[in-house]
């Protein structure tokens, strides 16, 4: 049960892409999958690298970036850990886009409900542009497919701890 809504402000600038999906988890189990480091990179884009900026560590102020793997040009998001809870996790990012990247697990009966909200704006008109153009329908499915990936990595753990 996954749902998707984008959203874009009348002056083209802001766009919001929110999704949730139901994980036969913990929310324990979920959120390790947020925190870390080697599980995300199991559920995260190939494409899509996370790199500490010093020690690892998801606690408010931690800093890390986003490289997107692209031969010669490997754009890259600067990101800091700006709200962090049990179960919650937002980094904020600066780069090509500004904004964040909203990480809620919602523990349920039987399992989690995990929402993510991915937020921003796009400063460079041109960036932008080719954003819209080229780029927004692929994110929109990527976005699906890692929540996806995500799922399967925390089903998996969850099983694997004896639960």
């Amino acid at each position: 049960m996954r749902t998707f809504n984008t959203a874009r402000s009348s002056a083209q600038t802001h766009r919001l892409f929110e999704q949730s999906v139901f994980v036969r988890a913990s929310a324990t189990a979920v959120e390790r999958c947020l925190t870390d480091l080697d599980l995300m990179h199991q559920w995260l884009n190939p494409a899509l690298r996370c790199e500490p900026v010093g020690t690892w560590d998801t606690a408010v102020g931690s800093p890390s970036r986003f490289v997107i793997q692209i031969p010669l040009l490997r754009p890259t998001l600067r990101s800091t850990v700006v709200e962090r809870e049990p179960g919650l996790v937002v980094w904020g990012f600066e780069g090509f886009f500004v904004g964040r990247d909203r990480w809620e697990c919602q523990p349920q009966i039987d399992g989690t409900l995990l929402i993510n909200r991915f937020e921003f704006q796009i400063p460079n008109a041109l960036v932008a542009y080719g954003f819209d153009t080229f780029a927004a329908s692929w994110t929109k499915a990527d976005m699906d497919a890692q929540l996806r990936r995500l799922k399967r990595v925390a089903e998996r753990l969850y099983r694997s701890e004896g639960r």
